[in-house]
């Protein structure tokens, strides 16, 4: 009876002993691993947690922890990003806005101090004022859209439509521009009905602003193209020209919000940088992609690209 009351006093002190290194051990864990980080978010650096245990539980949490490091690093770098974009966005606007009103300013003054100024020439001022104060509205509709786009409050409901005679109408509504430029047009459009799941006035926005492009900064090219084409699966839109183009470093972030196009291709690109940012979000939002190839003087096309639906 002594001896089995004695082997149950040395296995309980066993356990106990054994339960109490074990806590100990764990409370090492646990201070080592508040420790660290406590120093990583003190210096705010990237590093991750690593300790040396045999504990199952402690590696899974360990795990963990080191996961939500790494998305904390993420959301603090899209952050810093987002910050720099939204001054560069500001200063930009800023620019863009400066100079129409600086000039709107001066018409005002001319209209108010003089006198003297004929009836036509007060009507042409008139006018002048005009189109720059639109101008102004347009690049404030374009920020709002890209807010709007960016937080998701920008309704585009999809539905069948046919995208030929979109191409078509697009081109069209540009046929002065191309004429002033004195560009030669070449348009692939199949008569055949090619259907797409989008938006038409997101779809005639996209095209808009790419055609739009290509005449103001592919002109020097002498040609304006759109060609449609097709596989089974996707329908292409190639809207393409011959001029300086954009040069290779340059063609991934074209699209990047606010990267302004004066970085992109020459010095005349001067804006916001929101035009294609706003094209390749609407091309998004209709379940396509968008892309550029570039060489210079031999040929810049962006191209969308959508799920076809069949008849």
């Amino acid at each position: 009876m002594v001896l089995v009351l004695s082997m149950v006093v040395v296995i309980s002190v066993t356990i106990n002993g054994w339960q109490y290194l074990s806590r100990r051990k764990l409370d090492q864990n646990l201070h080592e691993i508040n420790e660290t980080l406590a120093d990583i978010v003190s210096r705010e650096s990237a590093e991750k947690v690593f300790i040396r245990t045999d504990e199952k539980n402690i590696q899974l949490f360990l795990i963990q922890i080191n996961r939500l490091l790494d998305y904390n690093q993420k959301v603090r770098a899209d952050y810093s990003k987002s910050k720099e974009s939204l001054r560069k966005m500001l200063s930009n606007i800023s620019h863009d806005m400066k100079t129409p009103l600086t000039v709107i300013l001066g018409y005002g003054e001319k209209l108010k101090l003089n006198h003297k100024m004929t009836e036509k020439e007060r009507s042409e001022i008139i006018v002048r004022l005009h189109k720059k104060t639109l101008s102004i509205i347009a690049l404030m509709d374009k920020f709002f859209d890209l807010v709007k786009i960016e937080a998701d409050d920008y309704a585009i409901p999809l539905s069948r439509i046919a995208i030929n005679e979109i191409c078509r109408k697009n081109v069209l509504e540009f046929f002065e521009s191309l004429q002033a430029k004195d560009l030669q047009v070449e348009l692939e459009i199949p008569e055949e009905r090619y259907y797409i799941l989008g938006n038409e006035e997101a779809l005639n926005r996209i095209l808009s602003n790419l055609i739009s492009n290509a005449i103001r900064y592919g002109s020097d090219g002498g040609v304006f193209g759109l060609t449609l084409r097709e596989d089974r699966k996707y329908i292409a839109i190639d809207i393409w020209d011959k001029g300086k183009g954009i040069t290779e470093v340059h063609q991934d972030r074209v699209f990047d919000r606010l990267y302004t196009l004066d970085d992109a291709r020459n010095p005349q690109f001067l804006g916001s940088g929101l035009g294609l940012s706003i094209t390749k979000r609407l091309t998004e939002a209709m379940k396509g992609s968008i892309q550029l190839k570039s060489k210079p003087y031999k040929k810049t096309v962006f191209t969308c690209v959508f799920k076809r639906i069949m008849y």
